[in-house]
């Protein structure tokens, strides 16, 4: 089968490519953790490398999402702001100068009022095509509105990295044992703080007071619920929910999403990525051959 394009999703962390035949049937796949962190200016010699591995044709187009077109990445592909309709996103998308090899970057997205910004969401809610709420779980979690295909408001929540710090960095370190889960432990504390968002900081200190005194703390659940329960008391929505995620972590967010009494839908993240990226590379390469 011959493939259309490459798909390539590069954030901060890690690198994800696919190759994409004409009707965004999935080739062939590569992933590793040379994120823009271990890049370091390597940013052709990495895709080539992992192209050659899949015998990708050195003139496949190549299309690309997340923190790879930030100021600190490859080459900067400046947000749009928003209201934005989504079928924005693809034609917004940069070249990279100075290569045989055709690479666009997908723009991200910035609102001023609240400030925020987007980088690698835009595009799997441009694959996601569908109006209403959405939360995106992640290191920095985010949560949109579309109406009639255009992204109307955004906000971002640090839960993600606020949980790392605190398990890793914090007097909470020695507790958290293992992976979050869907436990007891987790749902007792997302309603306690569902319940007393304001008690949070007396409540992260209870975890450690209870462990010093022999008691069952609940580890990295009850962590994850205290910080879960706190982004949902402040996004403070309770109603029809389309949830992009995956694993361990879609199945958290989806617990605290019942117990507000939301009615979730839960979409895989990687499709909706694979689909946005695919969306784009039509409508740029199709339309300029036309």
């Amino acid at each position: 089968m011959t493939a259309f394009c490459a798909a390539v999703d590069w954030g901060t962390t890690s690198f994800r490519l696919w190759l994409l035949d004409h009707d965004g049937t999935v080739l062939g796949e590569r992933r590793s953790d040379e994120g823009l962190l271990s890049a370091k200016g390597r940013f052709t010699e990495i895709l080539e490398t992992h192209l050659l591995n899949l015998d990708a044709s050195k003139d496949l187009p190549v299309i690309m999402c997340g923190m790879v077109g930030s100021q600190n990445g490859w080459h900067e592909a400046a947000y749009l702001k928003t209201p934005c309709p989504l079928n924005d996103v693809p034609a917004a998308a940069v070249r990279v100068p100075e290569l045989k090899r055709d690479i666009r970057i997908l723009p991200g997205l910035s609102q001023s009022d609240p400030a925020d910004v987007m980088r690698g969401e835009e595009t799997q809610l441009l694959g996601l095509n569908r109006d209403g709420i959405i939360c995106l779980p992640g290191t920095h979690s985010k949560w949109a509105k579309v109406e009639n295909g255009q992204i109307t408001e955004f906000s971002t929540w640090m839960t993600g990295e606020l949980f790392a710090l605190l398990s890793k960095q914090s007097i909470l370190s020695d507790m958290m044992k293992g992976a979050a889960s869907n436990d007891e432990s987790f749902r007792t504390a997302l309603n306690a703080t569902l319940n007393m968002p304001e008690q949070i900081t007396n409540s992260l200190f209870g975890l450690r007071a209870q462990t010093l005194l022999g008691q069952t703390s609940g580890g990295a659940s009850a962590l994850s619920g205290m910080l879960i329960g706190l982004e949902l008391v402040g996004v403070g929505v309770a109603s029809d929910i389309t949830l992009i995620a995956n694993n361990d972590l879609g199945d958290l967010y989806a617990s605290g999403l019942n117990e507000i009494g939301a009615t979730v839908t839960r979409i895989d993240a990687t499709a909706t990525t694979q689909a946005g990226l695919f969306k784009a590379a039509k409508e740029i390469w199709r339309s300029e051959k036309t």
